[in-house]
């Protein structure tokens, strides 16, 4: 088994997690089974109980766990399903340790830091490193991150375990990456080295030498400050490698490719990797990251929040919307909504930020309200729901997203006033959104309904159905204490909000879908966590489609993007394409003096064509259908 250990200089959050997911992609674009391990030195349990303002989202996974975001990096990254003991805290450590020493397990000794807590942590690396994360074939390379950065006291434990580690496991396989930041002052225009020396003396102080050292700058360090940096940090300048600002993350791992770190991983841990095949090593990744630089079109989505003061909030609704607006060849323009400020009583204390936010929404092009927790801003939201139900735009609603539409719709169409959720308001007489039995009140980790679920699909007709490829059922990740209350489905249904997805007991509502709308659709999980950059999640892409108004011609190509809308070539072309087709409809359309209208001979009807225009999954005929003026009118998707 190999390791590669990566920590953190002076200053956090300078991006170790993609740092450490490049590793994992560099290593499996070479054939490796990778896996990764991120340790958070906080005593909390989990991050369950974080708050979205200080650590960023909580990333859920299979199996319920609730983990920091950076796990949701190398998924993504790594397209893996990880597991709750992939990520380690201090409070899960000591727990352990606790538990042995009650059940007698030390026999009487005294329990102390060293060695019974770094035996702890030594333990759990090499037992977890070992856990299958994609078939059933044990990894061979594991991506483990510090969090934090060397030298704070509540990471020491884990330094001083890494520093036995190395030896426990021999020095070819295990390989320390050291992140640190490379400061560009304004004022003096000169990148500083000092943070990176200061880390890295204070890392070897500790008993651990850097292999690697990766300069995070915001602008490309040249060869005298990387030279500078080698001498006084005891590593060759081949060893000194620069990530700059780029335009994607998706171009990090093709930088760290550049710069020989294959290379230099393939000797140092004696991985045996074929050389010869590297031409074909990250040519998806190659395609993507030329994607995301060439494409040109925009799609603007208002996401309509509680937490949007710290984007990172929802780095995962962030990427799933990235990832499906890029398989359509679109970049994505995220608009972010305090959704308090949507509310009347900002309007009457705060009424230019009540027009400007609502101005926002409405030069939108689609909506997406994501979840969240508590009574804060909820008006706001629901007003937002109302707003896409009412115009027509399409939306998307997600966890409390979907609690909103409900109420929403049961105040505004069934004339309920007073529909609200048991959050919000205990006391309501029409509790449309209530609590569940796993709730307990008074303790608030882990007591939710978490991990990977199953929706069955009710039989009727169903967009959202259709765009995961018509099944009977699908599996995706939950997070939420509410739902929607079973008593009033019926009521709704009648009046055209349909349910089209349930639990396997058709108790809990999953999925809801408006009937005779552009596209209204909202979910109880959470479709964000199993979005990829090469397999965008459906309710998003289904967003993105309709907000750029070829949701239903995707539809009649059975769901599947033309070759011309997945290539590199420009969103210009698009745009002329649909240029084109309307223009040859009015033409088709217009009567010309001394001729008459023969929609026989033309192939137009007033109801779209008539049936003659081949659907051909060509670019040909896919264009061929959009100059026609039928159904395809737009450039095809």
């Amino acid at each position: 088994m190999k390791y590669v250990l990566v920590t953190g200089g002076v200053i956090s959050g300078v991006g170790k997690g993609v740092i450490a997911s490049s590793f994992g992609t560099l290593l499996k674009s070479c054939g490796l089974d990778v896996t990764s391990i991120k340790i958070d030195p906080y005593i909390n349990i989990d991050a369950g109980t974080f708050s979205p303002y200080e650590h960023g989202e909580v990333f859920v996974l299979d199996d319920g766990a609730e983990v920091d975001l950076d796990l949701g990096n190398y998924e993504r990254f790594l397209d893996v399903t990880l597991h709750r003991d992939n990520n380690i805290t201090t409070g899960k450590i000591y727990r352990l340790v606790i538990e042995k020493e009650r059940r007698g397990d030390y026999l009487g000794k005294t329990v102390q830091v060293v060695p019974h807590i770094t035996d702890a942590i030594q333990e759990w690396v090499e037992n977890v490193a070992q856990t299958p994360v994609q078939g059933s074939s044990k990894p061979q390379v594991c991506i483990i991150e510090l969090g934090g950065t060397i030298g704070d006291i509540e990471g020491m434990p884990f330094v001083e375990a890494f520093r036995q580690f190395q030896f426990r496991v021999k020095r070819e396989n295990f390989c320390l990456a050291h992140v640190s930041l490379v400061p560009l002052p304004k004022a003096t225009g000169e990148p500083k080295t000092k943070p990176t020396q200061s880390s890295v003396r204070e890392l070897r102080g500790c008993g651990l030498s850097p292999d690697l050292i990766v300069c995070r700058s915001e602008k490309p360090i040249g060869l005298e400050v990387k030279q500078k940096i080698s001498n006084f940090c005891h590593v060759d300048p081949d060893q000194v490698i620069c990530i700059h600002d780029l335009q994607s993350i998706y171009h990090v791992p093709l930088l760290m490719e550049q710069n020989g770190v294959i290379e230099f991983l393939n000797e140092r841990l004696q991985l045996n990797i074929d050389m010869s095949k590297r031409a074909k090593c990250l040519q998806h990744w190659r395609d993507l990251a030329r994607r995301s630089e060439t494409v040109q079109g925009e799609v603007k989505i208002a996401i309509v929040g509680k937490y949007t003061k710290f984007t990172d909030s929802y780095a995962s609704v962030v990427k799933a919307v990235q990832h499906a607006a890029l398989a359509v060849n679109r970049k994505p323009n995220l608009i972010f909504i305090e959704s308090c400020l949507l509310e009347q009583e900002t309007q009457q204390k705060e009424p230019s930020k009540y027009h400007q936010e609502w101005q926002k929404l409405c030069e939108s092009d689609g909506i997406l309200v994501p979840g969240g927790f508590g009574s804060r801003g909820m008006e706001g939201k629901i007003r937002a729901c109302q707003w896409a139900r009412e115009k027509g735009k399409p939306f998307l609603g997600i966890c409390l997203g979907l609690q909103a539409a409900v109420i929403e719709f049961a105040r505004n169409v069934l004339g309920i006033e007073d529909a609200n959720s048991t959050e919000v308001n205990p006391e309501t007489n029409n509790p449309l959104v209530i609590d569940m039995p796993e709730h307990h009140k008074g303790q608030m980790g882990g007591t939710m309904r978490l991990g990977k679920r199953t929706t069955i699909f009710a039989d009727m007709h169903s967009v959202i159905r259709q765009l995961y490829g018509n099944p009977k059922t699908v599996d995706e990740r939950h997070r939420h204490r509410y739902e929607v209350n079973p008593q009033y489905v019926e009521q709704l249904q009648k009046h055209g909000l349909n349910f089209v997805g349930t639990d396997v007991d058709q108790k809990r509502m999953e999925v809801i879908e408006l009937r005779n709308h552009p596209y209204f659709v909202a979910t109880q999980y959470h479709p964000e966590y199993l979005s990829r950059p090469l397999k965008p999640s459906p309710p998003f892409l289904g967003l993105i489609l309709a907000s750029q108004g070829r949701l239903q011609s995707y539809i009649d190509r059975g769901c599947r993007l033309s070759p011309r809308q997945v290539s590199d070539a420009s969103s210009d072309e698009d745009d002329v394409l649909n240029g084109l087709s309307r223009l040859t409809k009015k033409l088709d359309t217009m009567k010309l003096p001394g001729t008459e209208e023969k929609p026989s001979q033309s192939g137009i009807t007033t109801n779209g064509y008539n049936g003659s225009v081949s659907t051909s999954d060509s670019d040909q005929g896919a264009e061929a259908n959009g100059a026609r003026g039928g159904s395809m009118s737009d450039a095809s998707v």
